[in-house]
């Protein structure tokens, strides 16, 4: 039976959240050193340094790293606190790449690799990237199209090939890098100024809340020791789907709470702002708006519940994560979408954060795999489970 119990320390995490954000972060959201590229390094070490008094950064890694290894079902819980504000999981450390990373690392890397990259990124002391996906016809939705490859020259790997899309490189001072070797898909560890690595550019994306953007990388010659291959040659496909299912859960986790920000802020004006004669509120178009938003908000966090315990269950949650990423994101967009539509002019401004919530959460709906390959993905699974139970 699913068990949606919460636990005593994911309540108490849970409250310390709320308040940190309410009286720290959101404070915060003005300051001037955001870019559009996302938060200048200076200020994400000041959040950082917040959270760390505060006792929340990286909640979500085992208690050897800083955390306080958290299950799933109570990442669900503190993460959904953490993103009421854009620059929570900035602050708290919880924030893609990086979070999917540390638990990549956590779960495949060595001794050595953990000591090395997982203790320092963990303690917010630096950054990473996850180097996947691929311009030119390369890795995309379909990573079988991955183009990059690493061949082996004595006791090394040197690796070719452009990424792009490759969130958080500026500023990173490690990447993973999946690319092609004989023996398969394999992911790599390297510095990001390793002699190879160019940063092309910076590309100019509606979404701005991810400290280093989004960035296109040539890799030309990049020499890696044997030694930082992460895990087994050949094995990179199945890392991947270590990474995936808990680092898709965890966007919906932290958009939810962008999603209940934007709905809180307009369903305050809703019941101050009046019109003909009563408050926004009182009138069917606008109260029925707010009233499906709160019933969308529930599901969406049930969904994600569920899939997050599914996966303390120990199953891989394959299916479970695609269903919540594709469900979280259409139904989050639209309930933020309203928001703007209740707030009417205000909500096309930056005098709230709606309109900002509105920019970064509609590429959630591409981040992570697109709805409609997630539909495809799921529809092919339909298909292969009824051929089966023909056969």
């Amino acid at each position: 039976m699913v068990d949606f119990a919460r636990s005593d320390r994911e309540l108490e995490l849970e409250a310390r959240t709320q308040a940190f954000i309410r009286n720290v972060i959101i404070p915060a959201e003005r300051d001037p050193r955001q870019t559009t590229h996302g938060p200048a390094p200076e200020f994400v070490a000041e959040l950082r340094s917040k959270a760390r008094a505060a006792g929340l950064l990286a909640p979500q890694v085992a208690e050897r790293w800083g955390g306080y290894g958290l299950t799933h079902r109570e990442t669900a819980t503190v993460l959904r606190a953490s993103g009421y504000s854009l620059l929570g999981p900035v602050a708290m450390n919880c924030m893609a790449p990086d979070e999917g990373n540390m638990h990549l690392l956590d779960v495949v890397a060595t001794e050595a690799q953990k000591i090395q990259y997982l203790a320092p990124l963990a303690a917010g002391e630096i950054r990473s990237a996850f180097l996947m996906t691929e311009p030119d016809g390369g890795a995309g939705s379909d990573p079988d199209m991955l183009a990059t490859t690493a061949r082996a020259v004595g006791s090394d790997w040197i690796i070719d090939g452009r990424k792009w899309l490759i969130t958080g490189a500026i500023g990173a001072r490690f990447g993973i890098v999946m690319a092609r070797t004989p023996e398969g898909a394999t992911m790599f560890l390297t510095e990001m100024d390793a002699p190879g690595i160019t940063i092309e550019r910076v590309l100019d994306t509606l979404d701005q809340a991810i400290p280093g953007g989004h960035s296109v990388i040539r890799l030309e010659g990049l020499r890696v020791p044997a030694s930082q291959v992460l895990g087994t040659v050949g094995e990179g496909f199945r890392y991947a789907q270590v990474r995936l299912a808990p680092a898709r859960l965890t966007h919906c986790m932290r958009w939810w709470g962008a999603a209940r920000r934007a709905h809180d802020i307009a369903t305050e004006y809703a019941c101050q702002r009046k019109a003909f004669g009563k408050p926004l509120i009182e009138h069917e178009g606008v109260g029925f708006m707010l009233a499906r938003n709160q019933v969308e908000l529930l599901q969406t966090q049930l969904l994600i519940d569920y899939t997050a315990w599914t996966l303390d269950q120990g199953a891989r949650g394959t299916s479970e994560s695609s269903m919540a990423k594709m469900s979280s994101a259409e139904t989050l967009f639209q309930i933020v979408d309203r928001c703007v539509q209740v707030l009417g002019g205000l909500g096309i401004t930056a005098d709230t954060q709606v309109a900002r919530i509105f920019n970064e959460i509609r590429a959630f709906r591409i981040y992570d795999g697109p709805t409609e390959v997630h539909l495809w993905s799921l529809a092919r699974r339909l298909q292969r489970q009824q051929a089966k139970g023909k056969a």
